[in-house]
């Protein structure tokens, strides 16, 4: 699955781009990709880390271990050869093995191009078709997250509990929102 592409296609502004399985010389874009992320302190958990390119490059090694052990699947939108969209589906172990907990990440210049769409489309046909053992797909929220809040639930995903300020976000607690999707 190295770098094995899955869609390809054009962004609302008509540029092109690919989604696409991890490559283990990406650790230094993946690195760029989550370091900018972080610092804009987006609806992810870096909020203003600093990521090393070793750390990226153990991440992409095991995240490549996974995926090739049919336990995991990660996706990378790449966009005139910078990454700018990261999806991930993790599994979980013992009595979770059944459960995949989803990620997805945009970078800022590209959102709102329709490539998010796309992109949960084929994480969770990548994951529904590669992780045998995948029976729930679940993932959080920032509860302050609207765009995602509206998107989520378009996919099949269902809220099932809310931790009350249980996110940081923006110097400001917020409800971590937990939704799940059955796919088998």
């Amino acid at each position: 699955m190295d770098g094995k592409v899955v869609y390809q296609g054009k962004t609302k502004e008509g540029k092109e781009f690919e989604i696409r399985y991890p490559k283990k010389d990406d650790a230094t874009t993946l690195c760029d990709y989550i370091n900018a992320l972080s610092q804009e302190r987006t609806y992810i958990r870096f909020q203003g880390e600093i990521i090393k390119v070793e750390d990226e490059v153990e991440f992409i090694n095991s995240q490549l271990e996974k995926i090739n052990n049919n336990n995991g699947v990660l996706l990378l939108v790449v966009c005139e050869g910078e990454i700018i969209g990261c999806s991930g589906v993790e599994m979980k172990d013992k009595t979770e093995s059944h459960e995949g907990v989803l990620g997805i990440s945009i970078a800022k210049d590209f959102r709102g191009e329709g490539i998010g769409k796309k992109f949960m489309e084929a994480i969770l046909k990548e994951a529904q078709d590669n992780i045998p053992q995948l029976r729930l797909i679940t993932l959080g929220v920032f509860g302050d997250n609207d765009l995602a809040l509206n998107m989520y639930p378009k996919f099949g995903f269902v809220e099932y509990g809310r931790l009350p300020g249980g996110s940081l976000h923006n110097g400001n607690y917020v409800d971590h929102i937990c939704m799940y999707k059955k796919v088998r």
